[in-house]
Parts: structure tokens; C-alpha cells; sequence
């Protein structure tokens, strides 16, 4: 592909902002065909289940994975600048964000990038759910909760650099992490035959983590092609969505750029799949989860993503291919902060049994209370 054409004719935020929308095209639309969702796959696993929404996370993680490493090794991406890596972390924030954003996610049934994609299948409940997300991760960033956020990232700090990732911090280096991603591409396969799955589970696992590869490796392209500064980034939802925000309410003339093409692409990917699948359907609030339960958890989610430095899908799983520290911590932090809130908040609402039948009905029958005629 022809970058430096490209970045010379339209410049590079227009090119940043058409890949940043193809890649949330492809991310939407295997995302909903594959129903792909980590707070799905945190309640499977914490459940002793491992059937196909474990079996999904696990397919499209370790193919994030495989594909940026492999990237790597072919010498066609290189993420040392990168944010996660390059720039001075939190661990403190990557592990009580990943935390409450754990909890978030299972009061709101979905992660931030769940809730665009349910979203784009006329799901209100989503809709409402990732507003609210995207004003508290605003709030988080530059507004009333940023006090509270830098003093939590605060507590304990981690140099940019080589304490960042753990492949330099075992000595190993990109073929390592290679041979670890295929090592759980085989695991996520295995799990994936026995589940039973049809050809769109497949593709839509592979073709998932693939998008959040294929982030890394568009901007790693402009930068390699550019005269101008362009920083290196992956697939993230948080960051993205408080910068949407602030586009609509007040600056509309921003340049372009890979996260503002993301959203967009995501959104209409989705829509896609869901017309293809006649998945398509209005839904509103309902049934065992109030409303407040999901605004609460969407705030929870805006205010750990920031502090946590990504979302389930920015920290999880593109932070989580190049095998940033801060990322892995995140990503612990959510399934233990989403096994705690499904135990306690979801464990003593499941319906009870009902009660055995008696052996005797005769015999009820003849001691239950009558009544005058």
C-alpha cells in the first residue's frame, strides 16, 4: 500500500481518521457476529464454564496477539513508542481502575465497546449506558473526577521503558511473546471445537482480535510514512469517547483522527451484522436490572477506564498484545473486580428452586383450610 501517496493527498488525519473507521468496521462487525464480550467470558470463567463466551475472548485475545507480535517479528510494526510502553504508568491505577471498571461492567452487562456495539442493534439500555460512560470518563479525564483519578494513579508509579514490558522484564522478546499467543490460540481452539460453533463464532473471534491488530499496524503506517508527528496507538474506547463528546458539545472543528473514525466505524459495523443476522431489535429497560443499576455501573466504567488508562478492549487487548505490565494489571483487576460483582450483587438474586412436589397430595389436600360455604 502506497502510505506516502495517501498522507500527501489527503494528509494525515484524514488517512488516521478512514483507517481508524475501517478498523471499527471490522471490529463492529465480527464483535456482533461472535457476540464478544469480556464481562460474558468473566462470568463463564468464574462459573467453572468454560463453553463459547470464554472460548471467544480467548480466540480473539490471543489472536490480537500473535497477529501485533507477528507484526513484530516481520518488521512491519514497532510499538516502543507507544503510550503503554514508552510513556511513565500507574500501577496502582491499573490495578483499583481495572477493579471498579470489573464491577462496572457486570452492572451494566457489557464493557464499553459491548455497550457500542449493543447499541447499534437498538439496544436503549446500551444507548444510555455509554452516554453516561463517555460524560464520566470526560470528567475523569479533565473535569470533577480528575483530582481523584491522579491520586489514585499516583500511589505507585512505574517508569516508561523497559520496567513497562514484561517481555524485557523475563528477557524475552517478540517471538516469545509469539510462541506465548499461540500457545493460548491453540487453548481458545480447543474450546472453541468442543463448543459446537458455527462458521461466524470463528470468524468473528479471529476477525475481532485481528481488528485490534490491524489498529496498531495502521498507525504505526502513517507514522513510518509521515513528516509530521504521529503518535502510535492501538484500539481503545474510553479515551475515544470522551473525545466524541467534547467534538459534539463544543469543539466541532477538531482535526480528525484515528479515534474519531473509530466510533463511527464501530457503530455502523455493528449495524451491519446485526442486519445480516436479524439481531436487530428496540429494546428499553426491563426485567431483573433497574436503571440505576446501570447508570451507577456506567459511571464505575468511565472513571476505572481513565484511571486504569484503557478499557477492556484498550487496556485488555491492545495494551495487553504488546505485553504493556499496566495492561495485564488491568486485565486482572476486571475479572477479579467482575467475579466479585457477579457473586455479590447477582449470586443471591438467582431463582431459588422451586419445591418439591409432595408425595402425598391426599394427604395436603386433607390438611389445608377450608373455608365456609
Amino acid at each position: 500500500m502506497d502510505w506516502t501517496g495517501w498522507i500527501e493527498r489527503f494528509g494525515e488525519p484524514t488517512v488516521l481518521a478512514v483507517g481508524g473507521l475501517l478498523c471499527g468496521l471490522a471490529f463492529g462487525f465480527f464483535a456482533q457476529r461472535s457476540r464478544f464480550c469480556l464481562r460474558a467470558a468473566v462470568i463463564e470463567f468464574w462459573h467453572g464454564k468454560f463453553g463459547d463466551k470464554l472460548a471467544v475472548w480467548l480466540l480473539a485475545f490471543s489472536t490480537a496477539v500473535v497477529a501485533v507480535q507477528l507484526f513484530t517479528v516481520a518488521g512491519g510494526l514497532d510499538v516502543s513508542t507507544a503510550r503503554q510502553l514508552s510513556a511513565k504508568g500507574s500501577l496502582s491505577g491499573a490495578l483499583i481502575g481495572g477493579l471498579i471498571f470489573g464491577v462496572g461492567m457486570v452492572m451494566t452487562r457489557g464493557c464499553a465497546s459491548r455497550l457500542l456495539v449493543l447499541s447499534a442493534n437498538g439496544n436503549l439500555r446500551a444507548l444510555l449506558s455509554g452516554l453516561i460512560f463517555a460524560v464520566t470518563a470526560q470528567a475523569s479525564l479533565s473535569g470533577v473526577l480528575a483530582p481523584w483519578r491522579l491520586s489514585l494513579s499516583s500511589l505507585w508509579m512505574v517508569d516508561g521503558g523497559p520496567s513497562r514490558s514484561l517481555l524485557a522484564l523475563v528477557g524475552a522478546g517478540p517471538n516469545d511473546g509469539l510462541a506465548f499467543g499461540a500457545v493460548w490460540l491453540v487453548t481458545a481452539g480447543f474450546f472453541a471445537y468442543y463448543s459446537g460453533w458455527g462458521v461466524w463464532k470463528w470468524l468473528g473471534g479471529i476477525g475481532t482480535g485481528l481488528a485490534v491488530a490491524l489498529a496498531w499496524l495502521t498507525t504505526y503506517q502513517v507514522l513510518a510514512h509521515s513528516f509530521e508527528p504521529v503518535q502510535i496507538q492501538g484500539m481503545t474506547f474510553s479515551g475515544p469517547s470522551a473525545e466524541w463528546l467534547m467534538r459534539v458539545l463544543s469543539n466541532p472543528d477538531e482535526p480528525w483522527n484515528f479515534d474519531l473514525g473509530l466510533l463511527p466505524g464501530v457503530f455502523i459495523g455493528s449495524l451491519i451484522g446485526a442486519l445480516v443476522g436479524r439481531d436487530w431489535k428496540l429494546e428499553g429497560f426491563g426485567g431483573g436490572y433497574t436503571m440505576p443499576r446501570y447508570i451507577v455501573g456506567a459511571v464505575f466504567m468511565g472513571f476505572g477506564s481513565m484511571l486504569a488508562g484503557g478499557c477492556a478492549v484498550g487496556a485488555g487487548m491492545t495494551g495487553g498484545a504488546i505485553f504493556a505490565v499496566t495492561a495485564w494489571v488491568t486485565l486482572a483487576g476486571m475479572w477479579i473486580g467482575g467475579g466479585v460483582a457477579d457473586r455479590v450483587l447477582d449470586g443471591a438474586h438467582k431463582q431459588a428452586p422451586a419445591p418439591a412436589p409432595s408425595a402425598h397430595p391426599a394427604a395436603v389436600a386433607a390438611n389445608a383450610p377450608t373455608t365456609a360455604p
